[in-house]
């Protein structure tokens, strides 16, 4: 990763970000937030692709609707390929979704790209890997080894009963978790992609308007120290944005979802919390790819 942060301003949610290139996207907000049709979804990669510097930093997309953007960052990485991807989030991101693309489908897709040797989901607290969900997540890039799920507190014995123990493992805590996360990842040094959500962190770390998990920065500072010097592109969602859909459909798709919308006052406090995390964030991927 070389040069400033980049922000791609679908929602004006990240706020003043030192050096930062803003590229203006706030009218493909409706078109893609949260989900839409692939033709949709590659309308705005063609745009993407001319807008996009060639060299910059941590990559900042907003509100955590907005994590499918990181497939399209991480295809153009192609020629830097073979290469892992990491995602640190309090969900799987790899569920079923008939309309296209979404925020909560899109690692599907990356662990199907061939130059993705495998995708770590790291933190993953969700029910959206419980029983109850088990049935929406993608199976395949479980079963063909490209894709593993670390998980805490929640019960995953669906998975061992389908012969897929070896793909979603579930832990009794974050230390626990994240020992087990540095040893497999120290155990094959080769250039990474890291996509965080803060929905992975505690609420006392920064508020989200998803359900969130329990990590502490510590975690994730434990890993970037494992991955030191093999950073080649990074990006973090899950600023908090207030938006009332114009369609219906995802009015009720977002209102499923139980996102909690913050009254005005409460969304400057998380909002200036965010951004305060997203300096120190810069900070620890600047160091860990040796900006």
């Amino acid at each position: 990763m070389n040069g400033g942060p980049l922000i791609l301003d679908f929602d004006g949610a990240c706020g003043p970000t030192e050096g930062a290139v803003v590229l203006p996207l706030q009218g493909w907000q409706e078109a893609v937030r949260f989900g839409c049709s692939l033709s949709t979804f590659r309308a705005l990669w063609r745009e993407l692709d001319a807008m996009l510097p060639a060299a910059h930093g941590p990559v900042l997309m907003g509100s955590g609707d907005f994590h499918h953007l990181s497939w399209p960052l991480i295809e153009r990485l192609r020629d830097r390929g073979p290469f892992r991807v990491v995602v640190f989030d309090n969900h799987p991101d790899n569920m079923r979704y008939l309309f296209g693309i979404h925020c909560g489908s899109w690692v599907r897709r990356v662990a199907a790209l061939p130059f993705v040797t495998h995708v770590h989901v790291i933190g993953i607290t969700s029910s959206d890997v419980g029983w109850g969900h088990s049935w929406e997540n993608y199976l395949r890039p479980l079963a063909s080894g490209k894709l593993s799920y670390w998980c805490m507190n929640v019960d995953v014995g669906w998975a061992r009963l389908l012969g897929l123990g070896h793909a979603v493992r579930s832990f009794d805590g974050p230390e626990a978790m994240m020992q087990a996360v540095s040893s497999a990842l120290a155990a094959s040094r080769e250039p990474t992609y890291l996509s965080i959500d803060k929905d992975v962190f505690s609420p006392e770390v920064a508020r989200t308007n998803w359900d969130q998990g329990i990590l502490a920065e510590s975690h994730l500072a434990q890993a970037l120290e494992v991955l030191a010097g093999q950073l080649i592109g990074s990006d973090i969602t899950g600023e908090v944005s207030l938006y009332q859909y114009r369609t219906w459909w995802k009015r009720w798709l977002s209102a499923a979802d139980g996102q909690e919308a913050p009254s005005a006052g409460r969304l400057a406090q998380w909002q200036a919390q965010q951004h305060a995390l997203n300096a120190r964030l810069i900070d620890l991927l600047s160091a860990a790819s040796g900006d």
